[in-house]
């Protein structure tokens, strides 16, 4: 049987108009990004959203097929594509408008499913944020589960209840990786090694916190070591997708090493050590040094590493 992974979350438009008025569409939406980079490292890859019948929708629905990525049926069926405009000043600040919607319905794993990845929006916008949690409960019964907060605070509202929101995640997920923004965010007295313990002891069996241009951190349930590796960027175009590529490498890896993705993988994750990681953060690393070399939320091919 195939192995499929699932990803569950927002897909959706973002319109950027620039302070002369002129106005510019773009297919976004972290888990979207993270499903393509998945399927471009030659996984097979459902995807759970919530898309209307509209030209946006269409628009999504083509470019996540033309990469490779099947959106699964209950995903068509909004009123209309969520949007998400933003409108830059003289300065290139940007002020945002969001046109949400979530109801995703309760997602059936297809067979062979032993993966799914979610974050963003989508796990904690409410009534869909409840399909989220069902999906990850049902595949804990056979497989493994990744995760990325990915917090925006513009759209998710008050951040107590949020951290509480990310925390029943984390406990639900064997991997859980976060920017050092979203733990500004949310752990502002923290440091990024005392968080991944924290997570750590609430479930997860591994935890990363990117670092921007500085690389990333992490450690494993195993041993209460962290260690830093350098990013793998020759050159920086633009920092756009950076980490949805991060996570589609990194998950991509681990799958590999049998880390996740089948039933015995959560148990082998929770006694790896960190050499026995490493070639999954690698991945990563290579992933989004290439994402970040080209415009856009551009995802490589294996060839490209």
């Amino acid at each position: 049987m195939t192995q499929r992974l699932l990803v569950v979350g927002e897909a959706l438009v973002d319109i950027v108009t620039d302070a002369s008025g002129e106005s510019a569409e773009h297919i976004g939406g972290s888990p979207a990004n993270v499903a393509v980079g998945l399927a471009r490292l030659d996984h097979t890859v459902d995807f759970a959203t919530w898309l209307g019948d509209d030209e946006r929708g269409d628009r999504i629905a083509g470019h996540l097929k033309r990469h490779g990525v099947h959106v699964l049926p209950e995903s068509l069926g909004a009123e209309r594509t969520s949007v998400a405009a933003a409108t830059l000043d003289q300065g290139g600040a940007a002020t945002y408008d969001f046109d949400l919607h979530w109801e995703l319905p309760e997602v059936a794993l297809a067979p062979g499913t032993t993966h799914v990845h979610t974050g963003s929006i989508a796990t904690v916008l409410l009534p869909g944020a409840q399909s989220v949690t069902g999906a990850l409960r049902a595949v804990r019964e056979v497989g493994t589960v990744s995760y990325d907060p990915n917090i925006r605070p513009s759209i998710m509202g008050d951040l107590d209840a949020v951290r509480e929101r990310v925390e029943e995640l984390v406990a639900l997920s064997d991997v859980v990786k976060a920017s050092e923004d979203d733990l500004d965010l949310l752990y502002p007295d923290q440091s990024p090694e005392q968080v991944m313990a924290r997570w750590v002891g609430l479930g997860a069996a591994m935890t990363l916190v990117t670092l921007g241009g500085d690389g990333v951190v992490y450690r494993v349930a195993s041993g209460d070591e962290s260690v830093t590796e350098p990013a793998r960027a020759e050159r920086v175009v633009d920092t756009v997708g950076a980490g949805d590529s991060f996570m589609a490498g990194l998950v991509s890896g681990l799958v590999v090493a049998g880390l996740l993705g089948d039933p015995g993988a959560r148990e082998r994750l929770r006694g790896a050590t960190l050499e026995d990681v490493r070639p999954a953060v690698d991945r990563g690393l290579a992933t989004s040094g290439v994402t970040v070399g080209r415009a856009g939320a551009y995802a490589p091919s294996l060839d490209e590493l």
